[in-house]
């Protein structure tokens, strides 16, 4: 049985999705509340897949220094306690659930130790690696991921502008910068050093800017016109802060509901 792990930050205020805060509709607090339905989202679909799901939290020493420990100001919560506390919604049982601090310097350095850990150590037939920032992927997307990683060591599925949403392993590569722009290229890359065989899954977004918001609002804004699933809490956030796509200059933008501008 695979492992899928969700890969998680702390939700904090102007650590998540920063590009999204100066380049939308949201404010810091806004994108935080989304990051955390992200967040939800993932966790949903893996613990809902046929996979083990584990939380692959950033601990504090690895967080800006501003970051470590601000959860509440006078709780001092730790990383651990946020993610956990951001988590527990979309739990049956929270305790339940395995969380495991990352280790490693760069993105690319906790993806491959986690991978590596869980495929050397723990003897994991296969580790499948979400992005919660691509919440459309959902518990069929995780599925099927896995599915192909029974033909493939290596399963990928790429979003826009070269980055990848998620990812799957069934055998180690060597991961130094692996995930460094253009990350599925690289990645790619990578895998093929390795000899390993590589398949893709179908492009999905990813959400790190106010024009990646805008293409995720308007497909679950869509989804939700045509009776379709969409992912539960993200869906849910977007009502509660009446985010609608508007026609921009430059393409489309998000508006919330009381921004007439």
């Amino acid at each position: 049985m695979a492992t899928v792990v969700v890969l998680a930050d702390p939700p904090l205020d102007g650590l998540v999705l920063p590009e999204v805060a100066g380049s939308s509709a949201l404010d810091p607090a806004d994108a935080t509340a989304v990051y955390a339905a992200f967040l939800r989202d993932a966790a949903t679909a893996a613990a809902n897949s046929g996979g083990d799901l584990l939380v692959n939290y950033r601990p504090d020493d690895l967080l800006p220094e501003a970051y470590r420990g601000a959860a509440d100001e006078d709780r001092r919560e730790t990383a651990e306690a946020t993610v956990r506390a951001a988590l527990a919604p979309a739990l049956d049982d929270p305790d339940e659930v395995r969380f495991e601090p990352q280790v490693g310097s760069t993105r690319s350095a906790r993806v491959g130790n986690t991978v590596t850990h869980l495929l050397r150590e723990e003897g994991a037939s296969g580790v499948v690696v979400l992005d919660p920032r691509a919440p459309l992927l959902g518990r069929t997307g995780v599925d099927e991921v896995a599915m192909k990683l029974r033909r493939s060591e290596v399963v990928v599925a790429p979003s826009t502008r070269g980055r990848v949403a998620a990812m799957a392993f069934a055998d180690t590569l060597d991961f130094e910068e692996a995930l460094s722009a253009p990350a599925v290229t690289r990645l790619t890359e990578r895998a093929l050093a390795a000899d390993l065989d590589v398949d893709f899954r179908a492009v999905e977004p990813l959400v790190e800017t106010g024009s990646d918001l805008a293409t995720l609002v308007s497909l679950v804004r869509a989804r939700a016109d045509a009776g379709r699933t969409r992912p539960a809490f993200t869906a849910g956030t977007i009502e509660e802060l009446d985010l609608r796509p508007a026609a921009a200059d430059d393409g489309v933008t998000v508006r919330a509901g009381t921004d007439s501008s």
